[in-house]
C-alpha cells in the first residue's frame, strides 16, 4: 500500500467547536431561557465553558466511555454539553423528558449513566426518577443555583480541561428508540457517523448552510442531536437561536 502524505487526524466532533472558537469567535448563540430571559453569548465563550465543563465533570468521576445523560431542552448550557461530553472521550446520552417516569428510569438504568444534567423546570420529574435510578451518581441542575442535595451547572463548571482525542468510530453519543410496544432499546453513535451525517447534512441538497444564517433548529436537543443542526451550525459558524 502507498500511504497518503494528507492529514492523518482523526474525525473527532470536539474540532467543530475549536474551528468555531477560532474562525467565529464573536458569532452569537442566543438562547430563550426558561426564565423568559434572552442570554447571547458565543462560540468563544461556549468553547472556554465547554472545556470548563469537561474539567468539572472529571472532578465528578467521569472517565472515558462512561454516559452522561441529560434531560434538556434548547439552550446555551445544552449546546456546551453536546461538545464537552464527547470532546472529553464519554457519551452523550441525550433523554427524551416527555416520556413517562418509568420509562425514563428504565432508559438511564440501561444506559448505565454515571451523571444526570437536567433543566431546572424538570426538578419535580427528577424527584420522581431519583429513587429509581441505580448508576447516576451526580445530578446537575441546568442553571446558576440548584436545591440542596442537586449540584447547580455553574457550580460544576471546573478549570479549562484539554480535550482527549479518540479513535473515530469511538462512540460519542446515544437516544434510545420511543413510543414503540417493546422496551426502549439504545443506539450508539460514533465521532465518524455524526461527524459525517453533520458534513452531508450541511451540504446545498441538505440544509445549505452557511456562515450567513441563522438557524433556529425546529427539533428539541433530546430528540436525535436535534438532527446534528447544533453541530452542523456550529461546523459552518452560524448564528444559532435556541429557545
Amino acid at each position: 500500500m502507498f500511504p497518503s502524505t494528507m492529514m492523518e487526524e482523526e474525525l473527532n466532533l470536539w474540532d467543530f467547536l475549536e474551528r468555531a472558537a477560532e474562525l467565529f469567535p464573536r458569532k452569537e448563540v442566543v438562547s430563550r431561557l426558561h426564565t423568559g430571559e434572552v442570554h447571547r453569548t458565543s462560540y468563544a465563550k461556549v468553547y472556554r465553558r465547554a472545556r470548563r465543563l469537561m474539567g468539572g465533570l472529571r472532578r465528578l468521576g467521569v472517565e472515558m466511555g462512561d454516559r452522561v445523560a441529560t434531560l434538556g431542552f434548547n439552550h446555551f448550557r445544552h449546546l456546551e454539553t453536546y461538545f464537552a461530553v464527547p470532546g472529553m472521550g464519554a457519551v452523550l446520552h441525550t433523554a427524551n423528558p416527555r416520556l413517562s417516569p418509568k420509562e425514563i428510569a428504565y432508559i438511564l438504568n440501561h444506559a448505565e449513566d454515571k451523571v444526570l444534567l437536567f433543566d431546572p423546570q424538570l426538578l419535580p420529574l427528577v424527584e420522581t426518577l431519583r429513587p429509581a435510578l441505580s448508576t447516576v451518581r451526580h445530578f446537575v441542575v441546568m442553571d446558576e443555583k440548584a436545591p440542596e442535595g442537586y449540584l447547580a451547572y455553574e457550580e460544576v463548571l471546573g478549570e479549562e480541561a484539554d480535550p482527549i482525542r479518540v479513535p473515530e468510530r469511538a462512540a460519542c453519543g446515544m437516544a434510545y428508540t420511543t413510543g414503540t410496544t417493546g422496551l426502549p432499546k439504545g443506539v450508539v453513535y460514533s465521532h465518524r457517523a455524526l461527524v459525517l451525517h453533520t458534513l452531508a447534512a450541511s451540504l446545498e441538497d441538505g440544509t445549505a448552510l452557511s456562515e450567513k444564517d441563522s438557524v433556529l433548529p425546529v427539533v428539541p436537543m433530546f430528540h436525535v442531536n436535534a438532527w446534528c443542526l447544533p453541530y452542523a451550525a456550529t461546523l459552518v459558524g452560524a448564528k444559532q437561536v435556541l429557545p
